[in-house]
């Protein structure tokens, strides 16, 4: 029953997640802009914002329940259940948080939900958990995806770009997903050696990779639409993670020729629908 309880745990923190970053977003843009070279001063600034600090405290529930999650069943199974919560962003944001969606962006998280999914259910049936890794793998993933996600956040480029909240969104779920692949390693240990196990290298870039996230993260939602950046940093973690898994973990890659072309598309989607997302996003009515 582990895989079983592993993916119901999923699926609740991906409905958990996005109503976290929507109480963020709503958070976030009415806090001081973020400076990354004042991460002090920029993270008081955001907690005084009470719907800031309260989908943080919704967003810890649904780490709770990811971690959780990757206890019991593989990573790239976990990645996968969690990307279908995406489809709900745009119904909970037009509904619930008073945006207005546009038919781009619909459309661009519909793509990237097909696409997350369909790299789910081409992907061979896994029966464990995962408990072995390579450290070597995982020292190469880890490093070479932190670099990535720290250099776009950091770029004057990036930030001074009129889509700079998708490409801040991108960087933040890049980080996170460094964070659940050495999240895995922690839950895999631990199960295996208890608390010695998470003793290890994996829980500091764990946590570098989540406050870097968390930065990113926030300044994304300040400068961009909270659809567009929310869609793209799921995403980005998602597909940073289901890497991980297939690297570091070694979950097999499908052998079966239609299953290879589906995903093919998966990932041909997920590109089309990076570019569909930036588009704009207005308050369909002020926020309480």
């Amino acid at each position: 029953m582990e895989l079983e309880i592993g993916i119901l745990l999923a699926l609740a923190c991906a409905v958990v997640t996005n109503v976290a970053f929507l109480l963020k977003h709503r958070g976030a843009v009415a806090a001081p802009p973020v400076a990354f070279r004042h991460p002090l001063r920029s993270a008081i600034g955001l907690f005084r914002s009470r719907w800031f600090t309260i989908g943080m405290l919704v967003a810890a529930s649904a780490w709770v329940l990811h971690v959780a999650a990757l206890a019991l069943a593989p990573l790239s199974v976990v990645q996968a259940v969690l990307a279908g919560g995406i489809a709900l962003i745009a119904v909970l944001a037009e509904r619930w948080f008073g945006h207005e969606v546009g038919r781009r962006q619909w459309l661009g998280v519909g793509l990237t939900a097909i696409g997350l999914v369909l790299l789910a259910v081409t992907a061979p049936a896994a029966q464990t958990s995962g408990h072995r890794y390579s450290a070597l793998a995982m020292a190469v993933f880890e490093g070479s995806l932190l670099a990535a996600g720290l250099a776009l956040a950091l770029a004057p480029g990036v930030r001074q770009h009129r889509h700079a909240g998708s490409a801040l969104g991108v960087s933040a779920g890049v980080l996170f997903g460094v964070s659940d692949v050495a999240l895995k390693a922690l839950a895999t240990s631990f199960a295996v050696a208890g608390p010695a196990g998470l003793v290890s290298p994996w829980l500091a870039s764990a946590a570098l990779a989540s406050v870097a996230g968390f930065y990113a993260s926030a300044r994304g939602l300040q400068t961009g639409d909270a659809v567009g950046v929310i869609t793209l940093t799921s995403a980005g973690a998602n597909v940073s993670a289901i890497a991980g898994g297939l690297i570091v973990f070694g979950e097999p890659l499908p052998t079966d020729p239609a299953a290879l072309a589906a995903q093919i598309f998966a990932f041909v989607a997920l590109v089309v629908a990076a570019v569909l997302l930036p588009a704009p996003l207005r308050a369909a009515r002020p926020a309480a």
